[in-house]
């Protein structure tokens, strides 16, 4: 269904709107790293119920939502952010957009509320493909990628306006598969 460009480091991955793997439905991923030996990624619009201030005893009454970031590593904490100038830290992945930093500039900056919920996201685990395997996927149409977009979309809190608006960020070849329903047997 889509057509695919090269993915970088900062891509953002489209699921196919009926992939098959319930993992991934509707799933828009950011990658973080994309090299020979393989690429991680964060799926950016599935949220959990819990709150980072329910893991971390440092920030009990921290309400910032934790993202299931993929089946892989669940039991690590990750985090993006566009503070750099805050945190001081962390590897650009695309412009103004950053993997992990300093942790305890981190707690400070969510203890004192100088870091905003339109700013960072959390993520239990996240998606790795070996090498060649994201390739596979793309040439099977099981992924669009998007290497221009706003900043903004990577901290959207509501995960299908994030799927839709990246769909839509596609161009308008691809608008109309933003209102394919999640379930197309119930219509």
């Amino acid at each position: 269904m889509f057509n695919e460009l090269d993915p970088q480091k900062g891509s953002l991955l489209i699921s196919e709107p009926f992939m098959l793997d319930p993992r991934f439905l509707r799933s828009v991923i950011l990658l973080c790293d994309y090299n020979d030996e393989g690429c991680l990624g964060f799926v950016l619009n599935t949220k959990t119920n819990v709150r980072i201030g329910q893991l971390l005893t440092t920030v009990p009454d921290c309400d910032f939502p934790i993202y299931l970031g993929g089946p892989v590593a669940q039991e690590s904490l990750f985090f993006v952010h566009s503070r750099f100038d805050l945190l001081l830290s962390g590897e650009e992945v695309a412009p103004g957009i950053y993997f992990g930093g300093d942790e305890d500039k981190l707690i400070d900056a969510l203890r004192s509320h100088s870091i905003q919920h339109s700013e960072l996201k959390f993520f239990i685990g996240y998606s790795g493909w070996a090498s060649g395997q994201l390739a596979r996927e793309l040439q099977e149409n099981s992924w669009a990628v998007q290497n221009k977009y706003r900043q903004e979309i990577i901290f959207e809190g509501d995960g299908e306006l994030l799927w839709k608006d990246a769909v839509i960020g596609l161009g308008p070849k691809y608008a109309h598969v933003a209102n394919f329903p999640k379930s197309p047997e119930l219509n």
